[in-house]
């Protein structure tokens, strides 16, 4: 490959898009934490509310998909440089 010819397929990962993934992964843990929850009282009981609290049916899964998209943003974000304005 020439030396003056532009690289297509190389990624141009900043700082910025560091830190976007970063907050990505905190965002899936939270979710898969959350999801998990704490240990029952009781293990001989079954609780109907703890299993199917609004927290693991509905907040966990929507950081976690959540965090997948930051995921998909941290890879793809672009700054403008000013020689593309």
């Amino acid at each position: 490959m020439a030396k003056n010819k532009k690289s297509y397929f190389r990624l141009d990962l900043t700082k910025v898009n560091y830190l976007i993934g970063v907050a990505g992964i905190v965002l899936i843990v939270a979710g898969y934490l959350l999801m998990a929850g704490g240990r029952p009282p009781s293990p001989d009981e079954f609780n109907p509310q703890d299993i199917y609290h609004w927290r693991r049916i509905t907040l966990a899964p929507v950081m976690i998909v959540a965090g997948f998209m930051l995921q998909f943003v941290a890879i793809f974000y672009r700054r403008k440089r000013a020689s593309e304005q």
